[in-house]
């Protein structure tokens, strides 16, 4: 996967000068206003979760960037400790499980959008089958190798459905009051009015804005910048974060968008395009985030502060 990727960002770089900056630079516009909308609708889940407590939406939406920025750069989801470290250490008696239980909240209503977004790609038959899956032609999908070994695939997949299964119910037994700090995360979904006023509008305006993106990064690289096309890179990105083994899902959402473009461009012109808009949008994201974090800690070694957090002292810089 590191070679087809590094040759995916040659690619990239040989297509540099075609690149309109212009449209470029939109789409990072776009993508910015998406972190505020997505922060946002966190912020509201967060706040009707605790009314007692004073939120800022500031800060929250540093910890989410922060989170974001992380992300981008380390595999695994590694960002959303950060940010849920972050949150945790500005919002008086706030509780790890009602953070993630808020997280999760958010998370469901992302889910269902994407998997719209895919039943409706299934229906264009534009997603790559089983037989292409198992085939040495992705070199760079993740997990394509579950699929040329399903036997073992699904040995590794039960096993981690087992585990997951005993851990919910280690912590459900052994966890006072998890399930009130759990239903404290979703009360915001528990008032309807609130959660389709206050929560809804925000991350419809965040999917209105991560297809505007990739719209004007399809214009900036030269490809038909059509709503259709940018349904189908959303689609991409979507199953890339199914089992984020590498940064940001690169690699995999270039395989992915390189079988969906088929008939759409060249393969080199797709990863170009892919490689150039993922290359950007790590590059933001991880330059905001750890902005933020930096400016919320006063330094870039969170495991530093977490430490001196427990230990009730003040970080060495």
């Amino acid at each position: 996967m590191i070679h087809s990727v590094l040759h995916a960002i040659g690619v990239f770089f040989g297509h540099l000068a075609a690149v309109e900056w212009k449209w470029l630079a939109i789409g990072i516009l776009a993508q910015l206003g998406k972190l505020v909308a997505v922060s946002r609708a966190w912020c509201n889940i967060v706040r009707a979760a605790y009314p007692q407590e004073r939120i800022r939406w500031r800060t929250l939406f540093g910890a989410y960037v922060a989170g974001t920025g992380v992300n981008a750069i380390v595999p695994a989801r590694g960002g959303d400790v950060v940010r849920l470290f972050l949150a945790k250490r500005r919002i008086e008696h706030a509780t790890y499980t009602t953070l993630v239980s808020t997280s999760l909240l958010q998370t469901l209503f992302d889910m269902v959008v994407a998997g719209c977004f895919v039943v409706w790609a299934l229906t264009q038959h534009v997603l790559p089958g089983i037989d292409v899956l198992k085939s040495p032609s992705l070199p760079a999908l993740d997990y394509g190798w579950a699929f040329r070994h399903p036997a073992i695939g699904l040995i590794l997949f039960g096993l981690l459905l087992i585990f997951g299964t005993l851990l919910v119910a280690w912590i459900a037994e052994r966890v006072e009051e998890f399930k009130a700090k759990v239903a404290q995360g979703f009360a915001a979904f528990a008032d309807r009015t609130y959660y389709f006023t206050r929560v809804v509008p925000w991350q419809v305006l965040d999917w209105a804005l991560r297809l505007t993106t990739v719209f004007f990064f399809l214009r900036a690289f030269g490809l038909p910048a059509t709503l259709e096309n940018a349904l189908l890179v959303q689609v991409s990105q979507s199953l890339a974060t199914i089992l984020p083994v590498s940064p940001a899902g690169i690699g995999t959402e270039q395989a992915l968008l390189v079988y969906i473009f088929r008939n759409v461009t060249t393969k080199s012109l797709a990863l170009s395009f892919s490689v150039g808009m993922r290359v950007t949008l790590i590059v933001v994201n991880a330059i905001v985030g750890f902005t933020a974090i930096l400016l919320m800690t006063g330094t870039l070694r969170i495991r530093r502060q977490a430490e001196a957090d427990r230990a009730g002292a003040e970080p060495a810089r």
